[in-house]
């Protein structure tokens, strides 16, 4: 799980496999504004988002209207609504660049292995399977990819996440059981192996009172005993680590924390956006903004705004970003001095106990991916919890907070399960070679136990 982990999809990969927007093809279907394509709603509520992307190789304004998502076809005005097999098969094929003669189509009614983080929700399910092991899942309401899974991921999967997890599909699919089969699981780990810490360090003489092949020893045991301690006293306080931050990833005693410094990100993401209009956008339609970012593989575009300006904010092929004014030329990030200006102001400087540019995670905000943007303007407030907020100047979003009520969650949890303390997490390899000797040793542990508790047993049935 250090290097493979449950397939999913995530935001880059439908992004890497989407068509891009300012293609001959598809840019020349868009030839509706946002204004238009948002009358075609006929919605009182102004929408709190819109995108445009592509939705079976045709150019669509997706909307957001509070919990409400709709699309709109940028060439027609036309709502998606209905999903027919033909338009799914479509989708699948043009997701894994395959066929689509050749891909076996099977309806879903149920959860397989593959769908358990949120099919239950996408019930039903198209799923799409090609010759060389690829996998397709699409929402039949929505024609959206839910999920996609090759040989590779599904063997890693096998071998990482399922074991791991327990994500076997009869006691995962019973969300309530599997929580409780997991909590209780991990506590009898964490139970059991601080009960043989306390016993081996009990037995343990540093004064070698035992004889061991003739000669004094420390401890007293032979053969798979001995060894089974040696490894206990040496990694027998990982494991118990292992499993008790595994115990409160399943948040066994939910506590209400006080958050004072939460109302501050409303506060700093409505002050960098301002107000939103989509009449502003007419000033340079999506095609001349597209047009602008000829060169780039533009996958989406959101309009947005910047201190109440209106802005294009394009999404490339790899995630990276672009930012288009309407009223100016492309730009790779805001300007660092402003965006801090509007987060003093918005939040008022006699809050704010440090306000600067961070250009390095630090142990509250951090990636072993380095997915999570960087440089960003690193905010703490001058509040009991020690609010700290993390801003993307590309995005002028709010992308990590932290307060002290959360230590817990921290270092107790991810601290002690990923070891992702600062002074070892950000150097590579050394993190890897910890982490695999940790858990090497942990597995001869639990082999020794294996074969200990299997000679008892075995010894009780004869």
């Amino acid at each position: 799980m250090m290097y493979w982990d449950f397939p999913s999809v995530a935001v880059r990969d439908r992004l890497e496999h989407s068509p891009g927007l300012n293609t001959s093809k598809v840019a020349s279907q868009i030839r509706l504004s946002p204004a238009e394509a948002y009358a075609k709603l006929e919605s009182r509520q102004p929408p709190s988002q819109l995108r445009l992307n592509t939705f079976d190789g045709r150019p669509v304004y997706r909307f957001r209207t509070g919990r409400e998502r709709r699309i709109i076809y940028a060439d027609t005005g036309e709502e998606q609504i209905a999903t027919s097999p033909e338009m799914m098969r479509r989708i699948a094929a043009q997701w894994t660049g395959q066929p689509a003669p050749l891909a076996k189509a099977e309806l879903l009614e149920d959860v397989d292995q593959w769908t358990l983080e949120g099919g239950l929700s996408n019930l039903p399910l198209w799923k799409y399977s090609w010759p060389d092991g690829e996998q397709v899942y699409i929402s039949r309401d929505s024609g959206e990819v839910v999920q996609y899974t090759t040989r590779a991921s599904r063997f890693w999967a096998y071998l990482g996440a399922i074991p791991h997890w327990l994500y076997f599909t009869p006691l995962r699919k019973h969300g309530p059981q599997w929580s409780q089969t997991i909590i209780w699981v991990s506590a009898v780990g964490t139970v059991s192996a601080l009960l043989g810490i306390i016993i081996g360090v009990w037995m343990y003489s540093p004064a070698k009172r035992y004889r061991y092949a003739g000669d004094p020893s420390s401890i007293p045991y032979r053969g798979q005993k001995r060894w089974h301690m040696i490894l206990g006293l040496i990694f027998g306080l990982s494991a118990a680590t292992w499993a008790f931050s595994g115990f409160l990833s399943m948040d066994p005693f939910p506590l209400q924390t006080e958050a004072r410094g939460r109302g501050a990100a409303g506060k700093i993401s409505s002050a960098l956006r301002g107000k939103f209009q989509l009449p502003a956008f007419d000033l340079k339609p999506p095609q001349r903004a597209l047009a602008l970012l000829a060169g780039l593989n533009v996958k989406e575009i959101e309009f947005t705004s910047f201190a109440g300006e209106p802005v294009y904010l394009a999404t490339l092929d790899r995630g990276e970003t672009r930012i288009l004014p309407v009223s100016g030329e492309p730009m790779a990030a805001f300007d660092h001095g402003r965006v801090a200006e509007i987060v003093r102001s918005a939040v008022g400087p006699a809050n704010i106990a440090d306000l600067r540019l961070l250009n390095q995670y630090d142990a509250y905000y951090l990636d072993r991916h380095h997915e999570q943007p960087l440089p960003v303007i690193f905010l703490k407030l001058n509040d009991p919890e020690n609010t700290r907020y993390y801003i993307d100047p590309k995005t002028a979003r709010v992308v990590g907070d932290y307060r002290t009520g959360r230590w817990v969650e921290r270092w107790l949890y991810h601290g002690l399960h990923s070891l992702n303390f600062p002074w070892l997490y950000r150097y590579r390899p050394l993190w890897d070679v910890v982490v695999i000797s940790l858990l090497a040793g942990g597995c001869a542990l639990c082999i020794t136990s294996l074969m200990l508790a299997w000679r008892v047993v075995s010894g009780v049935a004869r």
